[in-house]
């Protein structure tokens, strides 16, 4: 008897990692399970055959899943030693965050950006404060991306202050994204990093993931989602008052920046600054500082930093 089965993908999972190259990782799996007829397409995979043959299909595809979700690879080898039951290699490393685009190992790589990872299991407010290089934007996007893999949250949110651009966003061509999109391509790098090209592009045109300059928090309220507000050096008081006051039900925050390097007029107080200083002793409010030993770009920048250091005292 002939039986038909429509199994859905998690909707987490990127479908062009699944299916590979010119489907090349379903032909594989046809191959390995001749007595079924297999039709897939984006998330649903319609399957015939005799029951016992289908159901031992969706246990292999579900491990597959499970696998590709967690790893943003998979491959021939991988599917052959996950259907014999065996486990491939998965990249271990002890301080893991995720694993980033083609399995790559995301890492907290110093005891600062460690802690950073220890402190947003247990707090939902956070400030990481230190140099250029020193890794705290990139790990923060690294937990957001994590939680929300996991599903602990349902959005993340990524926000910067334009403030480096004020007056001059005007003059410059295109509509306001278009305008604004250069101030966030840090954050468009990391998530580059992280989400494969056409998983994130899904993610963005849904909303799930979210970049917008600070602006554009005003009056909302943040809830289920991982918060995050990078260069905070460059917000006014009333600004970044503004942004830890969206903080909604089920959200975490983090706020990034570094006090060495405002752009602000000389007369303004940062709202970094400001905010450490009044919020040093609240409940739930962790304040982590970097420092030049945090430093993983091209070693140069650890020195330059140094320099820099030097001339100020």
């Amino acid at each position: 008897m002939v039986n038909d089965k429509i199994i859905y993908l998690d909707e987490a999972l990127d479908t062009a990692v699944f299916y590979g190259v010119n489907n090349a990782n379903m032909l594989t799996l046809k191959n390995l399970h001749p007595a079924l007829k297999i039709v897939a397409r984006g998330n649903i995979i319609k399957v015939s055959g005799a029951e016992d043959e289908i159901d031992r299909f969706e246990q292999h595809i579900k491990a597959l899943e499970q696998f590709c979700v967690q790893h943003n690879v998979l491959t021939e080898s991988h599917i052959v030693e996950i259907i014999k039951g065996n486990q491939p290699q998965e990249y271990r490393h002890d301080n893991l965050i995720l694993h980033g685009v083609n399995g790559r190992s995301i890492i907290a790589r110093t005891p600062n950006q460690q802690l950073l990872v220890e402190n947003f299991a247990t707090n939902d407010l956070l400030f990481a404060i230190g140099p250029a290089g020193s890794g705290k934007t990139y790990t923060a996007i690294a937990l957001a991306v994590r939680a929300l893999k996991n599903r602990e949250v349902r959005k993340i949110i990524l926000s910067r202050p334009a403030v480096e651009a004020g007056e001059k966003l005007g003059f410059l061509p295109g509509d306001m994204k278009e305008k604004i999109d250069p101030y966030l391509q840090p954050l468009y790098d990391a998530l580059e990093d992280m989400i494969p090209a056409a998983k994130l592009q899904d993610y963005m045109e849904h909303g799930v993931i979210q970049i917008a300059p600070l602006a554009f928090m005003r009056g909302r309220t943040l809830s289920d989602a991982v918060v995050i507000l990078d260069e905070a050096q460059n917000t006014t008081p009333q600004q970044i008052k503004m942004f830890l006051t969206r903080l909604g039900v089920n959200s975490k925050m983090i706020v990034t920046g570094d006090i060495t390097q405002i752009d602000l007029p000389k007369t303004q107080q940062s709202g970094l600054i400001d905010a450490v200083h009044k919020l040093d002793k609240v409940k739930g409010v962790v304040i982590q500082y970097f420092d030049h030993r945090d430093i993983i770009r091209h070693p140069l920048v650890q020195r330059i930093v140094d320099a820099y250091e030097k001339a100020t005292e």
